[in-house]
C-alpha cells in the first residue's frame, strides 16, 4: 500500500501560479490577490505585518502560520484556546503554536470580530460527504499547493483560523453554518512574532452558506508592511 504524503494535494488549481515570488518573500507594500477558490503563501520576517482584506465581505479565509525554520511548529487552534481561554481571538491577542510559542499577534480587525476556530479545513472527502462526485477545490489542497509553489511542503494540515467564518456556538454546544457578518472591505492585520510562512485560502465552499447565502467564492487581497 502506498504511504500517505500529507504535502501532496488531491487535485490542482490556479494556486500553483499565484505565488508572490519563488520563495514566498513579498514586495513590501505591494497589494496581492488570493484568487477565488485558491491559496497563496507568504514569508514574513519577525516584526512585519500582514493585512488581509475581504473585498466582498462574504468571503472566508482559511488561515495558517508555520514557523519558517521548522514547519512542524504551526499555529494551533487548540493551543490558542488554552492560551486565551476563548474560542474568539480579538485585537491584542497572541496566537500561539503547537509548542505554545507566539507566532503572531492580531493587531487590527475592522469587522465585528466574528471568526471561527473550531472547524477543520474543507478537503476532498468533505465535498464527497456533501454529494460532490468530481474533484472540488478545497482549502486543504490550497494549503498544500501554496507551500509547494514556494518550494516547501506542508508536513500536516492543521485546523485553520477561519477568518470571517460565522459558526455560531449554541449554549447546548451545537454548531451551525451561517453567512459571514463582515462587510465589504473589512480587514485583519497580524504581526509576525517570529519568521513565519503565512498561508491564506479563499475558501471554495459553495454548498453550505459559509461564503454567504448565495455561495459564491470570491478573491481576497493582502499586503505586507514593515512594522
Amino acid at each position: 500500500m502506498q504511504s500517505f504524503d500529507p504535502s501532496q494535494p488531491d487535485g490542482f488549481n490556479q494556486t500553483l501560479d499565484s505565488t508572490v515570488s519563488a520563495d514566498g518573500i513579498p514586495v513590501i507594500a505591494e497589494r496581492y490577490t488570493v484568487p477565488a477558490r485558491c491559496g497563496v503563501a507568504v514569508r514574513l520576517t519577525a516584526g512585519r505585518t500582514l493585512t488581509i482584506t475581504n473585498p466582498t465581505g462574504w468571503q472566508v479565509c482559511d488561515f495558517w502560520a508555520f514557523n519558517a525554520a521548522e514547519l512542524h511548529e504551526y499555529l494551533s487552534m487548540p493551543h490558542v484556546h488554552t492560551d486565551l481561554l476563548s474560542v474568539f481571538p480579538k485585537v491584542g491577542d497572541r496566537l500561539v503554536s503547537n509548542l505554545r510559542n507566539p507566532l503572531l499577534t492580531l493587531t487590527q480587525d475592522t469587522s465585528p470580530g466574528v471568526h471561527d476556530t473550531t472547524i477543520a479545513a474543507c478537503d476532498a472527502n468533505r465535498y464527497k460527504q456533501l454529494g460532490v462526485t468530481d474533484y472540488h477545490d478545497n482549502c486543504a489542497d490550497n494549503l498544500r499547493q501554496a507551500l509547494l509553489a514556494i518550494g516547501t511542503k506542508a508536513p500536516h494540515v492543521p485546523a485553520p483560523f477561519n477568518l470571517w467564518m460565522n459558526v455560531p456556538v449554541h449554549p447546548d454546544g451545537s454548531l451551525a453554518w451561517a453567512a459571514p457578518v463582515s462587510k465589504p472591505g473589512d480587514s485583519m492585520t497580524f504581526k509576525a512574532e517570529m519568521p513565519v510562512y503565512a498561508v491564506m485560502s479563499a475558501c471554495p465552499q459553495d454548498i453550505t452558506p459559509v461564503n454567504g447565502d448565495e455561495g459564491k467564492p470570491s478573491a481576497l487581497e493582502f499586503v505586507v508592511h514593515d512594522g
